[in-house]
């Protein structure tokens, strides 16, 4: 919607990033709503309400967010615009929270990591959807289209989403997904690890200082915020450099955008072949093949989407890149963090410093190496903090506003210092502190595994 709204409502770099940062930011106010209430309280809100009710009270609240783009788009409205925006944000906040949380619990703790990849894998079938139904709802098609931009036609995907939110909320609310989750309390860890009472002592002292007393969770956070800030921010300002650069009109940037985020897709799909729990040599397989089932749904989703698909075929070579990595990565999430960030930041280099479709696929395959980050820094960042889990989640939740921060930076700076291919620099400079992240969680032992070795 970036690029659709910067035109239509003559909008510089810089404010058409408030878009993104109105989204991103509502998760930090939702996240903060959830972590005063608990702690006036006393009592964990998913805890008090379950989980079940917190994801259908997250989508109803996302519905409602999305009646206000029929007013938006009647009045040419930016500010209605971004307060739908926002309060559709509120609701995935209060989502993200209990979702997570969810995923990392249930199970072996090992493959913790590969449950949040398969989960964030489905999403992104959304995601390299959505921009084709978009452009097709707005210029009749999702690259060769003639038709004049119509920003009241954004009204009907809105109200169609919406009417999703509530349909996926009674889904929710009447489903078997887990209502409370039944975790060991301290005493029975440290009694079935071999513990004296006086570690469980020790242990119940620490942790009553709160979610803050574990560094794990603190990097993260800072972690998070600068994930989703490069994420989003490469995504957000790619259009722009479409235009610049290779000389797109908006009508065509639809099927590049869709790329990035089947990128996420191919990305996780990959990681979260371990999560099936099948045998070595079937999930040697799955690594190789879910990667090309990713990009042949994004071939034909824009196939009939209208796109010329033959033009994205040489980007399975970054793919072939991506398998590499995942198994020198040998699926450990801090040292998937190091070896994926490393190879981000020269994705962004080549993107930096070629040109034309060159730089434009370096910058693309940044979702390649972003597509595990999310699920590796939430398996790191809420691991051992047992009854404060659910608010180290919201916490983590919280820092998402970086997808609105860094995409405004990067604008802002786009617009006044450095142009918009030199502004990604500042994407450069986040892979270097998530590659420090993953480092200096090296020893932390997850399930008995360490990114040394098992």
């Amino acid at each position: 919607m970036i690029p659709v709204f910067k035109e239509a409502l003559s909008l510089t770099q810089t404010q058409s990033q408030l878009i993104s940062f109105a989204f991103y930011v509502a998760y930090t106010v939702g996240s903060l709503i959830y972590f005063g209430i608990s702690r006036l309280r006393k009592k964990d809100i998913l805890n008090s309400i379950g989980y079940r009710n917190g994801l259908a009270l997250g989508l109803l609240i996302s519905a409602l967010g999305t009646l206000l783009f029929i007013p938006a788009a009647n009045s040419g409205s930016f500010i209605l615009l971004i307060s739908g925006l926002f309060i559709v944000g509120l609701g995935f906040s209060l989502q993200q929270t209990a979702a997570n949380t969810i995923m990392i619990v249930l199970g072996d703790p090992t493959k913790a990591s590969q449950r949040l990849s398969m989960a964030g894998g489905i999403n992104n079938i959304g995601t390299t959807i959505g921009p084709v139904i978009i452009a097709f709802a707005i210029f009749g098609s999702s690259s060769n289209a003639t038709s004049t931009l119509n920003l009241e036609s954004v009204k009907i995907p809105y109200l169609v989403l919406g009417a999703a939110f509530l349909i996926v909320a009674v889904i929710f609310k009447f489903s078997s997904v887990p209502d409370k989750i039944d975790s060991i309390s301290e005493a029975e860890e440290d009694s079935a690890a071999g513990k004296s009472p006086l570690d469980s002592a020790i242990k119940t002292t620490e942790q009553k200082k709160g979610p803050f007393a574990y560094p794990q969770l603190v990097l993260g956070m800072i972690a998070i915020f600068v994930y989703v800030g490069v994420e989003v921010s490469t995504a957000s300002n790619l259009p722009e450099f479409l235009k610049q650069h290779v000389g797109f009109e908006s009508k065509q940037i639809a099927p590049y955008i869709s790329l990035f985020w089947a990128s996420l897709m191919i990305g996780r799909w990959t990681s979260a072949a371990g999560a099936f729990g099948v045998p070595d040599r079937t999930r040697a397989i799955l690594n190789l093949a879910l990667p090309f089932v990713a990009f042949g749904i994004f071939i034909l989703v824009n196939f009939i989407g209208g796109a010329d698909v033959s033009i994205f075929y040489n980007y399975l070579f970054i793919v072939l890149i991506l398998i590499a990595a995942d198994k020198l990565s040998g699926g450990v999430p801090m040292r998937q963090m190091m070896i994926y960030s490393a190879c981000a930041i020269v994705a962004v280099l080549i993107g930096i410093f070629a040109d034309g479709m060159t730089s434009a696929y370096a910058f693309i395959s940044v979702g390649l190496f972003c597509s595990t980050l999310w699920p590796c820094i939430f398996t790191i960042a809420i691991h051992k903090l047992g009854r404060h889990t659910n608010e180290g989640a919201s916490l983590l939740i919280m820092m998402i506003m970086g997808g609105g921060i860094v995409s405004m930076l990067q604008g802002y700076l786009a617009d006044n210092y450095t142009g918009i291919q030199h502004s990604y620099w500042v994407v450069v400079a986040g892979f270097i502190y998530l590659a420090y992240y993953g480092w200096r969680m090296r020893n932390l032992d997850i399930g008995g595994v360490k990114s040394a070795g098992h």
